[in-house]
């Protein structure tokens, strides 16, 4: 089965590389997040169960961190020689995951941090994957097998628009038990699959190494949840799932075949952008929390936490599947 998406060149020790690193990043991820619980319910670094939050009881908020250091770990270890962008990746991941944090902070104080400084501190971060030589080109016209070559600005703003909307939707996502590492794995699975098929190492091993460590996550993130992503975990999880789909499902793309990353992510886009519309419809702020997302809308009509992350997953399932057709179809 695996020979439809993997090149005959490729060895099956080859191919086990990917099982190895996705098992380390799990276990390094299952490994620290006890210990991450405990500290953070020590220093008090937990979200507490105040207006539209759920939850009964505090929540340690260090989800993200277990994921952000098995990811750059396993990174290391599997990532051999390292790439020349890995700088650029861990800094700019670093500040998305650090103002997260900072979020996160001021949550567990009962405060709001501004919109403001988040989204200046991601653009500025999508500007460093920019620069590093990560971006979206332009693409293949099917028709005539030309490669259409985008003006720099339309691709800095392409980039930069693709890697913040990305990193938000996943944030906003981050409603419910285990839902944005859910939708963040199936991502990931379908990004890596879709990077064997293209034969592109680096977006393949970064793709599993990120399921290991959201895998591990979600078992501390089912519900009954014991800890939370935060904004620091699930802005990081986007923010490298739109790095992997720049530097690999966009890379030569067909215009056809640049809805592929779009679908593996389909569901949390197409959810937010309905949230922004009506959000702008109806003249209240776009970064003001609110209950218009489809997990608070099926939470509203009854539906178990456990029943509205399966029934969105199987949504993105579905979105995913038809990507790997796309894909498959080589249009």
């Amino acid at each position: 089965m695996i020979n439809c998406f993997v090149s005959k060149k490729m060895e099956i020790g080859d191919v086990m590389i990917y099982f190895y690193a996705l098992v380390v990043a799990f276990l390094i991820a299952f490994t620290i997040m006890p210990r991450l619980i405990r500290i953070a319910k020590k220093i008090d670094f937990v979200d507490k169960p105040i207006g539209r939050k759920k939850q009964k009881k505090p929540m340690p908020l260090v989800g993200g961190l277990g994921v952000f250091i098995s990811f750059f770990l396993s990174y290391i270890i599997f990532m051999r020689p390292l790439r020349k962008e890995f700088l650029s990746i861990f800094v700019a991941s670093l500040l998305v995951f650090a103002i997260g944090i900072v979020d996160d902070w001021y949550k567990s104080k009962r405060k709001e941090f501004p919109a403001m400084p988040r989204l200046i501190i991601q653009i500025l971060s999508a500007a460093l994957i920019y620069n590093s030589g990560i971006v979206f080109n332009g693409f293949n016209n099917p028709f005539t097998h030309n490669y259409i070559m985008l003006p720099k600005i339309v691709s800095l703003v392409f980039t930069i628009i693709w890697i913040v909307g990305v990193t938000t939707v996943i944030n906003w996502t981050d409603g419910v038990d285990g839902l944005a590492g859910t939708l963040s794995s199936i991502a990931a699975s379908t990004l890596f699959i879709v990077a064997l098929a293209k034969n592109q190492d680096n977006s393949a091993i970064m793709s599993v190494l990120l399921l290991g460590a959201l895998l591990a996550f979600l078992l501390y993130n089912k519900y009954p949840a014991k800890t939370y992503f935060g904004d620091s975990g699930a802005n990081f999880a986007g923010f490298i799932l739109s790095i992997i789909a720049l530097d690999g499902a966009f890379k030569q793309a067909t215009i056809i075949s640049v809805a592929i990353p779009i679908l593996a992510l389909g569901v949390p886009i197409i959810d937010n952008l309905y949230v922004v519309l009506n959000r702008i419809i109806q003249r209240r702020p776009i970064h003001k929390a609110d209950a218009s997302q489809i997990h608070h809308r099926l939470l509203s009509r009854g539906l178990h936490p456990k029943q509205v992350v399966m029934f969105i997953s199987l949504m993105s399932i579905c979105l995913s599947l038809c990507a790997i057709i796309i894909l498959l179809l080589k249009v």
